[in-house]
C-alpha cells in the first residue's frame, strides 16, 4: 500500500479550478487543501467547534464521522458524506468538494476619519524630511574622497553619517545624473534614501490597522495630512482561526505555521500598498513611513515573533516598546524605502491598537472620567481620566462577527443588520437584498427585539408556556429546528436568498451571551477596580468596525453596554486607524505613545477573585425570567415535600 494518495478538489463556487494533488496518507482534508493552495476557512482554529470548514466527499472511502462531525453537521449531512475537513483524515484516493462559505461580497470595513486637523491642535511632523543638494563626483585621483563623502559634505545639519547599504548601492549612477543634483531623504535625521533630481514634493506614508477579523490601510500625503487612497478587507489569516487563541493554537511551537500566518498578512499589506499607490498615482518608492497597529498577537505575527508563550500564562508579550524597522527587513517589498513603525503594547492582549485608540480619543488627557470600548473579536476596555487610566482585554470571540452562529456571517451584502417588530418581525439587510444570513449587529438587534416582544427572557430562554399570548404571526416564528431544539425564524424560506429559513437558535443565543458578557463584564470589572458608578462615566466611546454599526438601545437591552443615557454614548469610528494616522503624521504623537503605556494600569480579569461572579451575572439580559408553568410549579412542590419527608 502506497504511503501517498491522490486527492482531487472540485470547486462548487467557481473560485478555483479543479485541482489534484498527491499527499501523505492520513493527512486531514484541511491540510491537503492547503497543500493544494486552496483556502478552506477554519474559524474555530481546527478544533471542530464550527462548520466553516465543511466539505463533501464525492468519491473514495468516506471516513467514519467523528463526534464533532455529528454535533456540527447533524446526522443527515453526515449520512450524505459531509465532514469537517479539520477533523477528517483521508483513507484513500478521494474527490472532495469544499462547501462555499456564505457569500460575503461588499464586506463593510470601517475606515478612520480624515486626520487633517486644526494646525493649532495638531502639528504635522512625520519625521520624514527631504533636501535637494548638488554634489560632484570625485574627479582627481590624488584627492582621497568617495561618492558618499561628497554627498555628505553638502548636508550641513546631518546628525547621523551612517548611510544604509541599500542607499550606497544606488549612489554611483545617481551622483552622475542630473549634473549631481539629487534628493536625500531622512527619518529623524538618519538617511533612508537617495535619488536623482528634485523629488522634495513627494512624501507619502501608510497607516495600517491589522485586526483579528479585518485589515485596513490608508495612504496619506505626509506634507499635508491628506488621505489619498484606502484599502481594506477580511484579514487573510481568518482561514486559520476566527479568534486570537485559535491563531495562536495553530502556530504554537510550529515555526512553519507561524511563517504561513505571517506570509498571509505581509502579502496582504503589500497588496494594499500597491493598490492604493496605483489608485492615487503615487510611486511606491516615495512611501517613506508606515505605522502599523494591531493587538499583541497580530503585532507579533506580523514581525514573525513566536506567539507560543503569548498564549500561555502570564500571557506576556515578547516586546512592548516602540519599534522602527526598515521595510526591506520584513520584507515589505511594495515600499522598499519605508521605515515601519510599530506602536507599543500595553500588556497581555491589550495591544498597539488600544494605544492608537487612546491617542485618537485623547482619553488620557480628559479631566472627566470616560470609557473607551472596542467591541470586536478581541475587545478591549479603557476607563479613567488623566489622573488614572485602567485597561483590560475583553475577548468576545468571533460570534459577533458571525462565526459559531448557525446562520451567522460577517457584515456584508445580504446580512440581516437590523430587526423591527410590531405585530410581526421584519428584517433589514445590508444592500437591501434577500437575506442570506445574519451579522453581529443584526443578532444583537434580534435578541433585543425578542426580549421586548416576550419571545425570550433575561436568561436567554425561548418562551415555552403561554405562547398563545403572543401575536399570531410571532407565535408562528417559534419553531423547532431539524435537531429538535427551539429556534426563532426571522426570515422564511420563500423570502430568503438561500431558499431556507434563517433564524436564531438557542445555541446562537448562548454564543451571544458569552460574547456580550466578555465586554460587559470587562466594563464592570474596571468600574469595580476604580470604584466608579455609571453616573460618574461622562462619556462611553464605541470604537472599531463593529461598534459603529450596532443599535445602542439594543446593546443596552442585552446588557452588552451599561444602561447610560444615549447622549453619554458616542461612536468614534475606527479610532485605532485614526491613532495610527496621527502617529504617522506626528512623531511627537508616536513617541508619546510609549509614555502613555507606562501610565496605564493593566487589569488581568481572570486573576481577579470576583471576576467569575461578575461574568456570570453579565450573561443575563434585561428583564425577568419567564414564570414556570403551573404544572411545573406543582411538580416542584411535590419534589420539595418528598425531600422534607426523607
Amino acid at each position: 500500500m502506497s504511503d501517498r494518495i491522490s486527492v482531487t478538489f472540485v470547486s462548487t463556487s467557481g473560485k478555483h479550478a479543479d485541482k489534484s494533488v498527491q499527499v501523505p496518507r492520513d493527512l486531514t482534508i484541511l491540510d491537503a487543501a492547503r497543500y493544494a493552495g486552496i483556502n478552506i476557512e477554519a474559524t474555530c482554529g481546527v478544533r471542530g467547534r464550527c462548520r466553516s470548514c465543511r466539505v463533501k466527499i464525492l468519491k473514495g472511502a468516506i471516513p467514519p464521522p467523528s463526534v464533532q462531525d455529528t454535533v456540527q453537521l447533524g446526522h443527515d449531512e453526515v449520512l450524505e458524506g459531509f465532514r469537517l475537513s479539520c477533523q477528517t483524515r483521508l483513507l484513500d484516493d478521494s474527490t472532495v468538494a469544499p462547501m462555499p462559505p456564505k457569500t460575503e461580497e461588499g464586506h463593510k470595513i470601517l475606515e478612520a476619519h480624515d486626520p487633517m486637523m486644526d494646525p493649532d491642535e495638531f502639528h504635522l511632523d512625520s519625521g520624514i524630511t527631504k533636501v535637494t543638494v548638488t554634489a560632484k563626483a570625485p574627479v582627481e585621483e590624488h584627492h582621497q574622497t568617495s561618492d558618499v563623502e561628497e554627498i555628505l559634505s553638502t548636508i550641513a545639519d546631518l546628525a547621523n553619517h551612517n548611510v544604509p547599504i541599500q542607499c550606497m548601492r544606488k549612489i554611483p549612477p545617481i551622483l552622475r545624473e542630473k549634473n549631481g543634483k539629487l534628493t536625500v531623504t531622512r527619518f529623524n535625521g538618519r538617511i533612508i534614501d537617495v535619488e536623482a533630481g528634485d523629488t522634495t514634493d513627494k512624501l507619502y506614508g501608510f497607516a495600517f490597522d491589522i485586526g483579528t477579523t479585518s485589515l485596513v490601510g490608508t495612504l496619506l500625503d505626509l506634507r499635508t495630512g491628506e488621505q489619498l487612497a484606502s484599502a481594506g478587507g477580511v484579514n487573510a489569516q481568518a482561514v486559520y482561526g476566527g479568534d486570537l487563541m485559535s491563531r495562536i493554537a495553530y502556530a504554537q511551537f510550529d515555526e512553519k505555521k507561524l511563517t504561513t500566518l505571517r506570509a498571509k498578512v505581509i502579502n496582504q499589506v503589500n497588496q494594499y500598498i500597491r493598490e492604493c499607490c496605483e489608485e492615487a498615482g503615487v510611486n511606491s518608492e516615495h512611501v517613506y513611513k508606515i505605522v502599523i497597529v494591531g493587538n499583541s498577537c497580530m503585532h507579533h505575527i506580523f514581525l514573525g515573533i513566536d506567539v507560543s508563550y503569548l498564549g500561555l500564562a502570564p500571557y506576556a508579550p515578547v516586546v512592548r516598546e516602540n519599534l522602527v524597522i526598515p521595510a526591506t527587513e520584513l520584507p515589505l517589498k511594495a515600499a522598499p524605502n519605508a521605515q515601519v513603525c510599530m506602536l507599543p503594547i500595553i500588556a497581555g492582549f491589550v495591544g498597539a491598537d488600544t494605544v492608537a485608540c487612546i491617542l485618537a480619543t485623547r482619553i488620557h488627557e480628559s479631566a472627566e472620567i470616560r470609557a473607551l470600548v472596542d467591541i470586536g473579536t478581541n475587545g478591549e476596555v479603557v476607563m479613567g481620566s488623566r489622573d488614572r487610566l485602567t485597561a483590560c482585554s475583553a475577548p468576545a470571540g468571533p460570534a459577533l462577527e458571525g462565526a459559531q452562529i448557525r446562520d451567522g456571517m460577517r457584515g456584508a451584502i445580504g446580512a440581516i443588520e437590523k430587526v423591527e417588530v410590531k405585530d410581526d418581525f421584519s428584517c433589514l439587510t445590508i444592500g437591501d437584498v434577500p437575506a442570506i444570513g445574519i451579522c453581529g449587529s443584526g443578532l444583537i438587534d434580534a435578541a433585543a427585539k425578542m426580549i421586548d416582544a416576550s419571545v425570550m427572557d433575561r436568561n436567554g430562554n425561548f418562551r415555552k408556556h403561554e405562547v398563545e399570548q403572543l401575536p399570531p404571526e410571532i407565535q408562528k416564528r417559534l419553531v423547532l429546528s431539524e435537531k429538535g431544539s427551539r429556534e426563532f425564524a426571522l426570515v422564511w424560506e420563500e423570502d430568503s436568498g438561500k431558499n431556507r429559513r434563517i433564524g436564531v437558535t438557542q445555541g446562537d443565543v448562548r454564543q451571544l451571551q458569552l460574547a456580550k458578557s466578555a465586554i460587559y463584564s470587562g466594563i464592570r470589572m474596571l468600574q469595580s477596580v476604580m470604584n466608579i458608578s455609571d453616573d460618574e462615566i461622562q462619556l462611553l466611546m464605541l470604537c472599531g468596525g463593529f461598534g459603529n454599526y450596532i443599535n445602542i438601545q439594543s446593546a443596552k437591552t442585552i446588557r452588552l453596554l451599561p444602561d447610560l443615557e444615549n447622549e453619554r454614548i458616542a461612536y468614534v469610528g475606527n479610532a485605532a486607524l485614526l491613532g495610527a494616522q496621527m502617529a504617522l503624521l506626528s512623531e511627537s504623537e508616536r513617541i508619546n505613545a510609549y509614555e502613555i503605556t507606562k501610565n496605564i494600569e493593566h487589569v488581568a480579569l481572570a486573576a481577579r477573585p470576583d471576576f467569575q461572579d461578575i461574568f456570570v451575572d453579565s450573561m443575563a439580559f434585561k428583564g425577568e425570567p419567564f414564570p414556570a408553568s403551573s404544572k411545573s410549579n406543582r411538580r416542584r412542590r411535590q419534589e420539595r415535600r418528598q425531600r422534607q419527608l426523607v
